[in-house]
């Protein structure tokens, strides 16, 4: 769910956690701390400040901070860090260690660092525009200027799918940068997909995708399998409600039967790593990459202000198979590649098992000859 700031940002953030925040399906007692089974990265650190910088007075500094004491008290997803959190926050403020702030972006970034020492969740994270933000009520419908924009953004990302190609040894590729846009990301992968039908394995790139919709994740995945699949569950603390995905029935032929890889960075977030751990989990992909991002709690971003605003994780995944997720420790690749070599070692991988299935020589001659411009010099 990382995309720029601004009011630009502003309007597709809000949307963005409008769409993970849908009425849920099934109620389920409240969320437990996943627990991963593995390594915790480091606490993630504040983003770099975008847009201008501008001075606060004492007193909009603490309206900003009393604000986010009460969204992450009411909201955050597991009450008892964010009891912790609020507590640490006014005891910091009680000391006098916020007194010295006097410009927006470094109350952000100090406000995260803190915060995130206790939370450690990828999501969380303050923002400051210089420009004041709109009042928006809760649940609220975009204006007609804000849908326009949001609109204009989506033709421009053409839903979120920047690439599509048949490789040699007819290998499918498809870079898919983004999962925010529901419509029309529906239409690009229906395209896509039209468009790879006939391929003998395909290659799935997200090094460069920071997340977006579930329901964007859901319908990609649906063309991965001939059969219902429950994919993923997002828990929702304000409502204490689960809601599930599944894959469903979509337009064209499904793509089953051949091989699938996914490739991954540091890069690669939320939704998006939710696709690799879909998959990942039902051992419907082999993933090649770097281990991901490490953010797993989806949640809504939340108004401080005029002039600051957080995003606050209201929600966690629960895969079905693993009962966990991927938050603080990524989504591990099966096959360990830098981010700038994952696609080549994805396509030596494929055309080795074409190889040593090949049965025509003419065919297998060709595939070697492509395997060889394929090694490293």
């Amino acid at each position: 769910m990382r995309l720029s700031t601004g009011i630009l940002g502003w309007l597709v953030l809000s949307t963005m956690a409008a769409i993970g925040c849908a009425q849920a399906a099934a109620a389920t007692p409240a969320a437990l701390p996943p627990s991963s089974g593995g390594p915790q990265m480091a606490a993630p650190e504040a983003p770099a400040p975008r847009g201008p910088d501008g001075p606060i007075t004492a007193a909009e500094r603490d309206a900003a901070i009393e604000a986010l004491a009460r969204e992450l008290t009411e909201k955050y997803v597991f009450p008892a860090k964010a009891t912790e959190v609020v507590r640490a926050i006014r005891a910091r403020r009680k000391r006098g260690e916020y007194d010295k702030i006097a410009t927006g972006h470094a109350l952000a970034t100090t406000l995260t660092n803190h915060i995130n020492e206790v939370l450690r969740d990828a999501h969380f994270h303050v923002r400051y525009s210089k420009e004041p933000l709109p009042p928006r009520q809760d649940n609220a419908r975009p204006s007609a200027e804000e849908l326009a924009r949001y609109e204009q953004f989506s033709r421009r990302a053409n839903g979120g799918f920047e690439k599509v190609e048949r490789l040699p040894g007819n290998i499918g590729y498809l870079e898919v940068r983004g999962f925010a846009f529901p419509g029309r990301g529906f239409e690009a992968a229906t395209a896509a997909m039209a468009f790879l039908a006939e391929t003998d394995a395909l290659i799935i790139d997200l090094r460069r995708n920071g997340g977006g919709a579930p329901e964007v994740v859901a319908y990609l995945c649906s063309y991965l399998f001939d059969e219902p699949v429950h994919l993923n569950d997002l828990y929702f603390r304000p409502a204490n409600e689960t809601r599930q995905f599944w894959t469903a029935p979509v337009p064209g032929k499904a793509y089953v039967g051949r091989e699938v890889y996914v490739l991954t960075s540091k890069k690669t977030g939320s939704a998006a790593e939710e696709f690799a751990y879909n998959l990942k989990n039902l051992k419907r992909a082999t993933i090649v990459g770097e281990v991901t991002w490490g953010g797993a709690n989806p949640g809504d971003l939340v108004r401080l202000g005029d002039h600051f605003a957080a995003f606050v994780p209201t929600g966690r995944a629960i895969n079905p198979i693993s009962k966990t997720n991927w938050e603080g420790v990524g989504v591990l690749p099966d096959i360990e590649a830098p981010a700038d070599d994952a696609l080549r070692v994805a396509q030596v991988k494929l055309l080795e098992r074409q190889i040593a299935q090949a049965t025509d020589p003419e065919l297998k001659a060709s595939l070697e000859e492509r395997l060889r411009e394929l090694q490293p010099q």
